[in-house]
């Protein structure tokens, strides 16, 4: 499978150790506008991404779709990505939200149960990936960090690491669509 070629060749190269990074979520606390997942996640998407290996290339570019609906504390958020070579791929999340700004989140290619937090209008989380890379499969951690810029755009950047070694970045711009 070569469609995840990049990734390949960042977990096969030399790694090199990081320091832990001292952003907190509480730190976002007053920013405004106040995020409200269930609202922001409703309705129909776009974005626009990259991922940059640790040395800062852009090995890939994508777009997403998501259609994305909540019925009550349950959420789905159905993201169609279109790569720059013309491979396609899906992720159904399912989230819930929890007490206290909490939210859990599952997909078919998440280990586990992926965890986060919203404070202000920021929206911290963390998973685990199962990441498909030459016909092997990798788990990937993922420390995931939102920031809505206003009612419509939407700032995301991922730290993707193996083993607590920085393999590159995830850079994305979400635009909610009008109703």
């Amino acid at each position: 499978m070569q469609r995840r070629h990049w990734l390949g060749a960042a977990l096969a190269a030399p790694l090199l150790l990081q320091g832990c990074g001292s952003q907190k979520l509480a730190d976002y606390s007053a920013e405004k506008p106040v995020l409200d997942l269930t609202q922001y996640f409703n309705g129909t998407l776009d974005a626009w991404g990259i991922f940059q290996d640790r040395s800062g290339q852009v090995v890939r570019r994508f777009t997403v779709v998501m259609v994305c609906s909540w019925q009550g504390d349950e959420g789905t958020l159905d993201e169609r990505f279109t790569y720059s070579d013309g491979t396609t791929e899906q992720r159904i999340w399912h989230l819930r939200r929890q007490p206290g700004g909490r939210y859990t989140g599952t997909a078919a290619d998440v280990a586990g149960e992926a965890s986060g937090q919203v404070a202000g209008n920021a929206f911290h989380w963390n998973y685990t990936l199962n990441l498909p890379v030459d016909g092997r499969t990798y788990e990937v951690q993922l420390d995931d960090w939102m920031y809505q810029m206003d009612e419509r755009v939407m700032l995301n950047r991922a730290r993707m690491s193996k083993f607590g070694v920085h393999l590159g970045d995830l850079t994305l711009s979400f635009t909610k669509r009008a109703p």
